[in-house]
């Protein structure tokens, strides 16, 4: 079988939540008050970007047990293997891109000076990691398991565990965001944010699997997020 992959897929907009959803309270003040408009075709300069083949990666730049502390300490928490494979619409690889990623410690706490969630801060965890996908497009962390936290929605919202991730197009330009959640979490059907994506099958693009085969035994459970980065059957990305 062989696959067009110029064609071009519509994107379902229906996919993508409204930018206006006051379950989830923080929309209303940051939605468009305007409506949206259509932009010229983007010129080379915002379609083409920097080139991550030649990127020097840090030894523990993918490793959040170690990069924090240099290997001097260990964090706390339920040390797990994240991984998986960036793809586009027709399932090619996208190799040497890069992907980067940022959590709670186990606590449920950011290392973010404006977090002030009471849970105490990891002194040997950073929360923060990037690695480049290889020729198959796979890429890989190694972490502990974030805890969920309290926010302000109302009166008892929770988010659940949940992870962060970047991945970068071919430019700057064109920078995708979104968040692996973690299968069979409770908290998930319940969080205001989630709630804002109507199709079921928007969520489930987001939730990370367990993958016995991959993990470490003695050691850490593995998580597999694949991101699709275009066209219908593309992951829900926060950005778009």
């Amino acid at each position: 079988m062989t696959h067009d992959y110029n064609r071009f897929v519509t994107r379902d907009r229906n996919w993508h939540p409204p930018a206006y959803a006051p379950g989830y309270k923080t929309s209303v003040a940051r939605s468009p008050q305007q409506a949206l408009m259509s932009l010229q075709q983007p010129t080379a300069s915002e379609l083409t970007g920097p080139d991550f083949r030649h990127l020097r990666m840090g030894r523990f730049d993918n490793d959040l047990l170690m990069n924090f502390t240099q290997g001097e300490g260990l964090p706390q928490g339920e040390r797990i293997i994240m991984y998986g494979r960036v793809v586009d619409q027709f399932g090619k690889p996208i190799p040497h891109t890069l992907v980067e990623m940022w959590q709670a410690n186990a606590g449920g706490r950011y290392r973010h000076k404006k977090d002030a969630y009471l849970a105490p801060l990891d002194p040997n965890f950073g929360g923060v990691g990037r690695c480049l996908t290889d020729d198959q497009g796979f890429y890989r962390f190694r972490t502990i398991r974030p805890g969920p936290y309290p926010w302000p929605n109302d009166v008892n919202s929770w988010r659940p565990a949940h992870i962060h991730v970047s991945v970068m197009g071919p430019s700057i330009s064109t920078r995708l965001i979104t968040q692996m959640y973690f299968e069979g979490d409770p908290l998930i059907p319940l969080c205001p944010i989630v709630h804002t994506l109507k199709d079921p099958d928007a969520v489930e693009t987001m939730i990370g699997r367990l993958d016995m085969a991959q993990s470490r035994p003695m050691d850490c459970l593995a998580y597999r997020f694949d991101i699709v980065v275009r066209g219908e059957l593309q992951t829900y990305f926060e950005n778009q």
